[in-house]
């Protein structure tokens, strides 16, 4: 059996019971390296054969799998944060379905969640956004050109940026191109929950040198958008004259 299983977002107790749990039993781990916290490596045992995927293939991912299958064995593929998220596990999908081979997926602690925990922000403030743009610049992993940047800036809604540090000055003129105002609020995420995070408030106009002046190349999240700023509507969920299915609201 192989089953996915999403890290969390850095800190290593912020994986799933179910993921810690899977780790625990497993007889082979293939981890992302270059972005799972490798801390998490300690709740495997001590026989566990672990590779590291950031210097494999993908057909080396699979051989890997194949052999631990003809063995009999438990593979968990940990990927970081959760694995629907840039995890490039529908091709690892495909081969396993081709080769008749179970598999499951446990889901993980996306970074923008870790991230707006970071900030204790709330991305979908009433009157300010209630919709959340998750995407990327694009770099040399091409983007579909109905999602430009500079298309979905149009909505100002709340945006959420991976793998884009290292093309903040496009970036930067893009998302004022499309829409957002110079002065909205802005924020880089360095590793969102491991140890070694940082925060970087700043607005718009000044993300791409923010981004330079610290040496922020990866592992960073940017957060565009209004919910970080000082002015929404109250939420009428909890309004003492919002009627809702389990309480009634008064007339005053």
């Amino acid at each position: 059996m192989i089953h996915f299983v999403g890290a969390g977002s850095g800190a290593t107790d912020l994986i799933t019971v179910r993921g810690a749990k899977l780790l625990q039993s497993a007889d082979v781990v293939i981890y992302a390296g270059s972005l799972v916290n490798p801390e998490l490596l300690k709740y495997t045992r001590e026989d566990c054969k672990i590779y590291n995927s950031a210097e494999m293939t993908l057909e080396e991912v699979i051989e890997a799998i194949k052999e631990a299958e003809a063995l009999g064995l438990t593979t968990v593929r940990l990927h970081t944060g959760d694995s629907s998220i840039y995890g490039a596990v529908r091709e690892q999908f495909d081969e396993l379905d081709e080769l008749g081979f179970e598999y499951d997926v446990t889901p993980g602690v996306s970074a923008f969640c870790g991230a707006a925990s970071s900030l204790k922000a709330e991305y979908t403030l009433p009157g300010v956004s209630q919709t959340v743009i998750i995407t990327r610049a694009e770099g040399r992993t091409p983007v579909p050109e109905k999602e430009s940047i500079r298309s979905l800036a149009a909505h100002r809604a709340t945006m959420v940026l991976f793998l884009s540090t290292s093309l903040t000055e496009k970036l930067q003129a893009d998302l004022i191109g499309g829409g957002y105002p110079e002065d909205t609020p802005a924020a880089i995420v360095y590793k969102a929950t491991w140890p070694e995070e940082r925060i970087f408030r700043c607005t718009l106009k000044d993300l791409d040198r923010t981004v330079k002046d610290n040496g922020l190349t990866k592992t960073s999240l940017i957060i565009v958008g209004g919910c970080m700023g000082d002015e929404y509507m109250r939420s009428l969920l909890y309004h003492p004259h919002f009627t809702t299915e389990f309480r009634q609201g008064t007339d005053e």
